[in-house]
């Protein structure tokens, strides 16, 4: 299950990967449901869950109510930035 802070830790792009994952998740269930193969009937109820969080997620970074964390950046590449600030 997918915490909404451990959404607001990742970037919009890796968001929309997750999206894109859980609705294909989605599809693929809904597909075994039809086929009445469905192991477990309660994955749809919480892939919905949390297609909904993360879309709730993006609509607060779109509308600024809360923001996202920004493109990340390694360690490796501030220390060459300050390093080259020193010289």
């Amino acid at each position: 299950m997918l915490k909404v802070n451990s959404l607001r830790e990742m970037t919009r792009d890796e968001i929309k990967q997750k999206q894109r994952d859980l609705e294909e998740e989605m599809f693929n269930l809904n597909m075994r449901r039809s086929l009445k193969q469905l192991d477990n009937p309660l994955r749809l109820r919480e892939i919905g869950r949390e297609i909904a969080k993360i879309l709730t997620v993006l609509n607060e970074d779109k509308l600024g109510i809360k923001k996202l964390a920004d493109e990340k950046v390694s360690v490796l590449a501030g220390a060459a930035k300050e390093k080259g600030k020193k010289d």
